[in-house]
């Protein structure tokens, strides 16, 4: 069987305007750490940034514009429009396909979503983090799950995709509950996702809770674990993963804000490592040659052979020399081993 591949590729023009003077005190956001004011864009620097970066894609993609960095809703609904205009010009001179942001699930009611409808707003992302109503207080969400189920319901109503991002390893968090998070996503009606792991991070009311003993954040091992049962979830349901694991910044790779949690700039690829090793060893068929060839989709050949090789060389520990090949007509976990 041929699997075609898409030729069209997706990009954000990705635009931070952090919310501030947040009211709530998420346990694992650093309140002091708001970027400073001369950083945010004004609404009238849109169109340059826009410009920048469309000067850099070529025409074989679709584009969106992304309003990130904080809750996009939660800022003054006239500065929000005025935001939203400038965006909107690039939407009516068809140079963008639509406008995305993320926002919190308390931030969401039909006023709000009228004002999105009216600018071209396609994707609204929730960052949802939990469905467990004892962790989201634990974590001094200031939401519960009847709030992210109602906010969901509005948005598919109104006619948006439908973003939930989750957190993995928050105060009182176990792997039932991740898993329960996930299933929940998958109900409400998500469109995409992204799984991130729980840090504690410097200046923040975790990392008082890290330093008293009360939270542990997750293991390395546990976070890829958990996030590849989450993962497979997410992919046996056709919900679009945006992203596995934190975005290695300056601040987490250097360590000049991370205390302790699972981090690491390879997550994804550790994630995807584990996944294929399950593949590989159910599809050995108790093979007896000694000497392999496993053909696998050509993207998914990395993942194949592993995170610093660690399925070939798991394969090489019990006596087995294997040969990994990509083929671009194999679907994505489509596997053929065959003696070499």
């Amino acid at each position: 069987m041929v699997f075609m591949q898409s030729t069209l590729r997706y990009s954000n023009i990705p635009i931070f305007i952090p919310e501030l003077a947040c009211p709530h005190q998420c346990v694992f956001c650093d309140q002091s750490k708001i970027i400073g004011l001369n950083l945010i864009p004004k609404p009238n620097e849109i169109s340059k940034i826009v410009e920048t970066n469309l000067a850099t894609m070529d025409d074989n993609r679709i584009i969106d514009i992304a309003f990130f960095g904080g809750s996009f809703t939660g800022i003054p609904f006239e500065l929000q429009e005025e935001y939203l205009k400038e965006a909107y010009t690039f939407i009516k001179t068809n140079r963008i396909s639509g406008i995305r942001l993320s926002t919190r699930p308390d931030y969401i009611d039909v006023k709000r979503l009228e004002l999105l409808k009216k600018y071209g707003v396609t994707t609204i992302e929730l960052g949802a983090q939990s469905t467990n109503d004892s962790v989201l207080i634990k974590s001094g969400r200031g939401h519960s799950f009847k709030d992210i189920q109602n906010a969901s319901k509005l948005i598919l109503d109104y006619g948006f995709k439908l973003g939930l991002q989750m957190m993995i390893g928050l105060p009182e968090d176990t792997f039932e509950t991740a898993t329960q998070t996930a299933n929940d996503i998958v109900e409400l009606g998500a469109n995409s996702t992204r799984i991130y792991p729980t840090l504690v991070i410097k200046g923040t009311a975790l990392e008082k809770l890290y330093n008293n003993g009360i939270y542990q954040p997750l293991s390395l091992e546990d976070a890829v674990s958990w996030s590849k049962e989450i993962l497979r979830t997410f992919e046996k349901n056709n919900i679009t993963i945006l992203r596995v694991g934190l975005h290695p910044s300056e601040e987490l790779v250097d360590g000049k804000s991370l205390i302790a949690g699972p981090f690491h700039p390879s997550f994804k690829e550790m994630v995807m490592t584990e996944i294929w090793n399950e593949i590989i060893f159910e599809n050995l068929n108790g093979a007896k040659s000694k000497n392999l060839i496993i053909k696998v989709n050509n993207k998914q050949l990395n993942y194949a052979v592993g995170y610093k090789g660690r399925n070939k060389n798991q394969l090489l520990a019990k006596g087995i020399k294997v040969k990994f090949v990509g083929d671009p007509s194999f679907g994505k976990y489509q596997i053929d081993v065959s003696n070499n």
